[in-house]
Parts: C-alpha cells; structure tokens; sequence
C-alpha cells in the first residue's frame, strides 16, 4: 500500500455550497471512505449571485471575483487539476495513473478545482498541471462535486489493488 503511504495531501476547491441534503450525504460519505488515504481538505467558496437572466457581462464578471478567490486557497507546491467540459476526458484507470504520477513528484498537494454555475476562467485552466472532464455530458457542478470525490476513492482503490473498481 505504498499510495497510501505517498498521497500526502488533496485539496478539492468548489466554487458554490452544497445546498441539498442528497449531495451533501453522498459528499460526505466519499471523505469518510477517502480517510483511509488521503488527508482530504475541502474548500467551498462562495459563488457570486446573478440575476435570473445575466448579461455575458455579469458572467465574465462573476467568474473574474471567482478566480481571485481560488489561487489564494492553492497551498504552495501544488499539482492542480481543472475540471472543466472540454478537458480531457479519462478512465478511471487513467486517473488513477495520473494520481499515482503524481504522488511520485515533487508536488506536495494535488489540487482538484470545480467551478460554479459557469465554470472556470480559462486562465484558472490553462495554469493548471491537467484538465479533467467527467463527461462531455452537461452535469450540475454540485453533482460534479460527488462524482469527482467518487472518481478520487475509486483510484485510490485502483492503485491500492482492490476490486472495488470492477
């Protein structure tokens, strides 16, 4: 179980709040199973009211107070890794590969970062050591949260040698 003893710390940044009780339980049930391999820390960060039907000017403007809030949460030394729909799509495989790259490099954190309602800025993107996309598929970036966390315990399962991935 040398992942175990190699997977320092991951930091998941989330633009937005889990509002419902569904999300929150099975967020919740993903970092109690993570304990056992990680020192997981979750950062929620505030994601900026818009009218019902903004401007692309509200939206670039959202997103502009957004991304000053995410570098100051990245710890120094750290790997990020975007979420984002045009990123690249990978296995549960391939991550757990990327995970385990990871964990043999210099990094001391690998930083996952979900945006909000209108995703990430490019520049947030193109800073980052890896995009991933969970699916070309549009999902709420509040289910991306769970799904992300569930992709996360199922590589460490992977590279621990489990069958839980089958």
């Amino acid at each position: 179980m040398e992942f175990v003893r190699t997977m320092v710390d991951v930091t998941v940044i989330c633009v937005g709040k889990l509002k419902e009780k569904f999300y929150q339980e099975a967020a919740a049930e993903y970092v109690k199973r993570l304990k056992g391999y990680c020192k997981l820390n979750m950062i929620e960060l505030a994601e900026q009211k818009l009218s019902k039907n903004p401007s692309l000017g509200e939206i670039q403007s959202a997103l502009e107070k957004e991304e000053d809030a995410i570098p100051a949460k990245i710890p120094p030394h750290s790997s990020v890794i975007a979420l984002a729909i045009e990123g690249k799509t990978r296995s549960s495989e391939e991550l757990a590969a990327m995970i385990s790259t990871w964990s043999h490099n210099a990094s001391k954190h690998l930083v996952f970062v979900i945006g909000g309602s209108y995703g990430l800025r490019p520049s947030i993107k193109a800073g980052a050591w890896a995009t991933l996309s969970m699916s070309p598929m549009t999902f709420p970036h509040h289910l991306a949260r769970v799904m992300l966390l569930e992709q996360i315990y199922r590589a460490c399962q992977i590279n621990a040698g489990t069958r839980y991935h089958k």
